[in-house]
Parts: C-alpha cells; structure tokens; sequence
C-alpha cells in the first residue's frame, strides 16, 4: 500500500475553522501540487479529504472524485487517521489531504516509531510505502516534495 499525506494548501485566516478558503496562493500551490501527482500516480487511486473546505478544495485539484470523511478532520489523531485509511491493509494507493499536525505524526510514527512532530508545509506532500517481506514488514519514504520545489511556484 501506498499513502500520500498531503497537507491542504495555504488558506485564510477565520473563526470559522471547517469553512475557511483557499487564498489565492494555495490554489496556486493546490494546483502545482496536483499537476505532479497526476503525472506519477498509479490508476486506481483513492481520494480522501476532511471535510474542512481547504482540504477539499485542495483535493479538488486532482480532477478525481474523493471522498470526505470526518475521521480527516483538523482535531483527528494520527492514529485516527491510520484507521480511516486502513493502514496497511487497503492493497491501494490511498492519496490522503488533511492537516498538521497529524501528518508530520504520522510520517513520524511509519517512519520512526516515534511520536515526533514532523513539520510538514502547505501543500507539501509525504508519500510512504508500506511492504512485507515474510515476517518483516517495511515503510519506506517515496517522496517528500514541498510545493516550493515545484516550478513555477515563489515558495
């Protein structure tokens, strides 16, 4: 199984946490973000977000239908996350967009099994592979790109 974590783009400010926008930026860094998954995902992936509006506007860039789970929320546990996903069991690539500060735990946790706190900015995205070999069971980190290394973007 596959799982890219990836952090909504920049939003604005608002009291209203679930229904705060996209600035003009993060469709910018949304769209940047969601132009190179296209070109290196595999067929047959699934899409889920929160149901915050900045997770779902990001996810919208992907041109792929997705599912919003409250499990993806902002105040969601990593291994919250974990379970709504089905880690590692789904047998697909599972393109997950949601928040900090759950997804720096959880690289953390697959990748160290250590309840670090992994920073992870707007837009950037932690994709991790999970692979058992027999008995030993294996993460490895297949890309961790921040949308600023992606051209065209001023960071």
């Amino acid at each position: 199984m596959d799982l890219v974590l990836w952090r909504h783009a920049e939003a604005e400010d608002g009291d209203h946490d679930q229904s705060r926008e996209l600035t003009r930026r993060g469709h910018k860094q949304a769209s940047q973000m969601a132009r190179w998954l296209r070109r290196h995902l595999p067929d047959g992936y699934v899409l889920l977000a929160s149901e915050a509006l900045r997770s779902q506007q990001t996810a919208a860039y992907l041109g792929k239908s997705y599912e919003s789970m409250p499990e993806l929320n902002p105040d969601a546990s990593w291994d919250q996350v974990l379970r709504a996903v089905q880690w590692p069991k789904a047998g697909r690539t599972v393109v997950l967009v949601g928040h900090q500060p759950y997804i720096g735990r959880l690289a953390a946790m697959l990748l160290c099994e250590q309840a670090l706190f992994l920073s992870v900015k707007k837009g950037s995205i932690w994709w991790l592979s999970h692979k058992a070999h027999g008995d030993i069971e294996q993460v490895r980190l297949k890309a961790m790109l921040p949308v600023s290394m992606l051209d065209g973007d001023e960071g």
